[in-house]
């Protein structure tokens, strides 16, 4: 049964569960049903369904849709979301597994998203998997497997299934990452390589990136939160107007129809957007990493090389060129950031939570304040300085020091000066 069809809405189909390390306990299904509200998102990814106390967690707490999705059972669904966010929520089987392996002459390290209909498919999927690596260990297992027989194996127990490359672009652990991914889709998934139909472009990177290159034109170029916590879904997502099922989301993704674009994190504010050395303080652009021969100027050993700089290097076209048919996309900064700088106060404080939850309560869920909300409705539910930064985030217009080496960008909407200045004038008006 579909519950609503061709319908404009949000997928956030890259997370983890609180199996998964470094990740916050509250990664459970009842939880994730409340945040999606709450942020705006109607698809979630489950992450993790490799981990077998994950995938037992989700087979207690929730149901079929009837559509290759799961919902929340009734018995587990909170009572305090605002009425202003409440909407349905449907859970995609999902998870992300790390292969590490030598070819060429070289250790690869790459992460793939794997999506799966049925509780049924995660289940066989396992039994293979696990005859392979310990997917006890974590919600994210690492296997001792080259990603092109992963795939394999995925298209043999499942063919339904969909699979796609994480992050791509990520230094250590992705497909096209500098220090052990591979110049080439084809030189890592060889014959494999039809059935890759598109890759997730990671917090570092954005669409306007990626069509730098000429070989991933054929790709859909998705975007997910990643979220190792429930307040952090939905900072990077996919928009798409098709019914809501696995088969229509794993179609739109495949082919492109019925997806209309990506919400993204300015790549600059990635943790690997600039090369640098972290431990040094060092943070370069891929020209300066060049005239330094790509050695720290302060301690002399290797930098982290970054995303932007890899893909300079893996280039065909230049900066700016668009293709026929690109999707659109969206650079937002988290609402609680927004506040946090409206407000001049950490992005964790009580007075950020306080006009966040207010914020919500009266204007809708945090996607559609920062999208789609008219801006003097923003202004008159916050302020004018809010109205002022959510107009320039959606123009562009802000301020930013890239992030490299595992650092994230500190992105600014207002100078200092700006920002007192302007608080002044509004409190004087």
């Amino acid at each position: 049964m579909l519950y609503k069809l061709s319908m404009r809405f949000i997928a956030d189909l890259h997370i983890h569960s609180s199996y998964s390390r470094a990740t916050s306990r509250e990664m459970v299904p009842e939880a994730l049903w409340k945040w999606a509200q709450i942020k705006g998102v109607t698809v979630v990814g489950t992450g993790d369904f490799t981990h077998p106390a994950w995938l037992k967690e989700l087979s207690e707490k929730t149901e079929p849709a009837g559509d290759g999705l799961l919902k929340l059972k009734k018995e587990f669904e909170a009572n305090d979301v605002p009425s202003s966010c409440s909407a349905n929520v449907f859970f995609m089987l999902s998870s992300e597994i790390s292969t590490i392996y030598r070819k060429n002459g070289k250790t690869r390290k790459v992460h793939s998203i794997i999506f799966v209909p049925r509780v049924a498919d995660a289940l066989h999927l396992n039994l293979a998997l696990s005859k392979i690596g310990n997917l006890n260990a974590d919600g994210r297992p690492i296997l001792g497997l080259d990603a092109k027989e992963l795939l394999r194996i995925v298209l043999d127990v499942c063919p339904g299934a969909l699979f796609v490359p994480a992050h791509a672009w990520t230094p250590h652990f992705s497909v096209f990452g500098a220090v052990s991914g591979f110049d080439s889709l084809e030189e890592c998934f060889e014959d494999l390589t039809p059935h890759i139909n598109a890759i997730e472009t990671g917090l570092s990177s954005d669409p306007s990136m990626n069509w730098r290159l000429s070989a991933l034109d054929r790709l859909t170029l998705i975007s997910n939160s990643d979220a190792h916590s429930p307040a952090k879904m939905g900072r990077e997502a996919n928009i798409l107007d098709t019914d809501i099922s696995f088969e229509a989301i794993t179609h739109a993704v495949s082919t492109g129809q019925g997806f209309l674009g990506t919400i993204e994190f300015f790549p600059e504010e990635g943790k690997y957007h600039y090369d640098g050395h972290r431990a040094c303080g060092v943070n370069l652009t891929p020209d300066e990493t060049i005239r330094q021969g790509y050695l720290c100027p302060v301690c002399g050993r290797k930098v982290t090389v970054g995303v932007l700089h890899r893909v300079n290097r893996l280039a065909d076209r230049a900066c700016g060129f668009r293709p026929d048919g690109a999707k659109p996309f969206y650079s937002l900064i988290p609402l609680p950031e927004v506040l946090a700088e409206t407000l001049g106060t950490g992005g964790a404080s009580k007075r950020v939570d306080a006009e966040y939850r207010r914020l919500i309560h009266q204007l809708g869920n945090e996607l559609r304040i920062l999208m789609d909300a008219p801006l003097n409705d923003i202004e008159r539910a916050g302020s004018p300085l809010i109205r002022e930064a959510i107009s320039r985030i959606r123009k562009g217009e802000v301020h930013i020091v890239p992030g490299f080496d595992g650092e994230y960008g500190k992105i600014k909407i207002f100078e200092t000066r700006e920002r007192k200045q302007l608080k002044g004038q509004a409190t004087l008006f």
